[in-house]
């Protein structure tokens, strides 16, 4: 069964649920024992406990999230099942924490105000940054119940053609500003493209702007002029050193001491390497 939009207030609850799991992982939680606490604090009102409960028995099973979420494509959408099975593989670089953050955030636009562009660009970002794989990862995006059938067949053209051609260049000509520049250039202020454009007249301009450049410039460049959602990353190391000076340096001492208890029970403390050394009067001495 096919995944197709739901309520804003299950959204809402998606994004509760995906941060909390995160805060709570952090604290070294049992995946399962964060499963049952949450199923008491989601809104009752909403589908959302139930899937989790088909989760916990899933993890019980084979020990994964996305195992139980292809299951529930009624609920969960393609997308998010991709993301987090990369994020689960085996030797996969792919923090899970990344994972679980970038499903809060597409939930957050998700219970605003989305569109479909919007959110596009955003999954795309998350392949491309994340390196997902743009194979899998564009037929998820396809299959999301937000695009219509005109969305799908671009994304789907986009996942055959995205080795010849720029993205930057693929979105401007799927775009009003595309229009609007040919009918001028033609001289035929009523030419119209073979099929509907998909993005405005903004989007075509910054990915016009943005051709030859790095794509991850023209998503940069999107979040800022309108507003789309930014895709999560992992947080620099603190630059502060692990443990705190003070602790550092009475382990220092301790560490020193132990030394001397160890050497006293092999009989070879040596206590001339603690005497102080008298000093040089040498320099002082009359010169003849």
């Amino acid at each position: 069964m096919s995944s197709r939009l739901l309520e804003r207030e299950e959204y809402i609850e998606q994004r509760y649920f995906f941060r909390t799991f995160v805060e709570r992982l952090a604290d070294n939680t049992p995946s399962q024992e964060i499963l049952h606490d949450l199923q008491e604090e989601i809104l009752a009102t909403t589908r959302l406990p139930t899937a989790m409960d088909f989760l916990a028995g899933e993890i019980k099973m084979h020990g994964r999230l996305s195992d139980g979420m292809q299951y529930l494509r009624h609920y969960f959408t393609p997308f998010q099942g991709h993301v987090l099975s990369i994020a689960e593989a085996d030797r996969s670089k792919f923090d899970v924490r990344i994972a679980l953050k970038i499903l809060e955030e597409q939930a957050k636009y998700l219970s605003d105000s989305p569109t479909p562009a919007g959110l596009f660009i955003f999954q795309f970002e998350c392949i491309a940054r994340n390196r997902l794989g743009y194979d899998r990862g564009l037929q998820a995006i396809a299959d999301d119940p937000m695009y219509d059938k005109d969305w799908r067949s671009w994304i789907l053209w986009v996942r055959q053609n995205l080795g010849n051609m720029e993205f930057s260049e693929m979105l401007y000509r799927q775009s009003e500003h595309f229009v609007f520049e040919r009918r001028r250039k033609l001289g035929k202020p009523d030419w119209t493209p073979e099929t509907p454009m998909l993005f405005g007249v903004q989007e075509g301009r910054i990915a016009k702007a943005n051709r030859g450049r790095d794509p991850l410039y023209m998503f940069a460049a999107l979040q800022r002029q309108l507003g789309y959602p930014t895709v999560p990353r992992l947080e620099p190391r603190s630059k502060q050193p692990p443990i705190h000076p003070a602790l550092a340096e009475r382990l220092k001492r301790i560490e020193q001491r132990l030394r001397i208890v160890e050497l006293e029970s092999q009989e070879k403390f040596d206590l001339s390497e603690f005497y102080k050394k008298p000093p040089d009067f040498t320099q002082f001495d009359d010169i003849e």
